[in-house]
């Protein structure tokens, strides 16, 4: 009996080995099924995507932040193979870029979309702007046109229906003759001392501490508003990788939604939970 229990307990500790041998195998297997993907996104957008990367962990999937401050690189980065993805642009932005630049970059899916605010820090509502009074405005590619549409919603102006991504240029009434004056991004919040009003995008808005009570006029929903959805983008020969898409549902999310709301303080909105707004 003695013998019996004695080859027993050799051959289980023969297959020690072997068993640790399978399990550190197991594991390896497992490392080498983690995907990363580089997505290329602004600064400003990263309070959002780190909470989504950290939960995409969860599916093997290490989602590489990679920030920019310049709205001309992303795309660049895109379809130069340096990034798998990026979000930081919005439809219009898109289009225009895909036609000046001869790419084929598509939307994979929509994140949020920041509603124009006009603040003023001297009158109370858009009725108070007099003749030649001063609006400042962002002046790259993806705010300028989108801002120029929020002082038309106003009544301020009226430009060409047919274009895209309107610039100043674009305008063609402006009854109370107002000085739109077109800055850096980041410096539409600084220059409330000195204009009228500004528009400001939701991310500068939030960092600088501007509050509801500063707000004189507040972006409505329209056909031409939707243009300014913000997109999760792929080369178009990535379209429908499967991996990409679940980035896509790891982003729109009840608990991002929430974030969002959070972050930017009611300024942008994720537009998977409010469909036809």
């Amino acid at each position: 009996m003695k013998r019996v229990f004695k080859r027993f307990s050799l051959g289980v500790l023969a297959l020690v080995p072997l068993l640790l041998a399978f399990g550190c195998g197991k594991n390896s297997a497992q490392a080498a099924k983690t995907t990363t993907v580089k997505i290329g996104i602004m600064s400003s957008d990263e309070r959002i995507w780190q909470p989504i990367a950290q939960k995409l962990q969860h599916q093997n999937i290490n989602l590489k932040l990679v920030e920019f401050s310049d709205y001309n690189q992303p795309n660049k980065a895109l379809t130069d193979h340096q990034l798998d993805l990026n979000s930081f642009q919005h439809y219009d932005f898109l289009d225009s870029w895909n036609k000046s630049h001869h790419t084929n970059i598509v939307a994979i899916g929509e994140t949020y979309m920041p509603r124009g605010f006009m603040y003023s820090q001297k009158i109370k509502a858009v009725s108070q702007i007099k003749s030649g009074d001063k609006i400042a405005i962002s002046n790259d590619p993806t705010n300028e046109g989108h801002g120029l549409n929020v002082l038309q919603q106003a009544g301020l102006i009226k430009i060409k229906a047919d274009v895209k991504l309107p610039t100043v240029n674009d305008i063609t009434a402006n009854p109370k003759k107002i000085k739109i004056i077109e800055m850096e991004a980041p410096q539409t919040a600084r220059a409330l001392g000195n204009v009228t009003a500004a528009l400001v995008g939701n991310d500068i808005a939030a960092d600088a501490g501007l509050t509801a009570k500063q707000v004189i006029f507040k972006e409505k929903i329209d056909a031409r508003s939707k243009r300014s959805i913000n997109i999760i983008a792929a080369n178009r020969a990535d379209k429908n990788n499967k991996v990409y898409q679940k980035v896509v549902k790891a982003y729109q999310t009840e608990a991002t939604a929430k974030l969002i709301q959070k972050v930017y303080k009611g300024t942008a909105f994720g537009v998977w939970t409010l469909k036809g707004a």
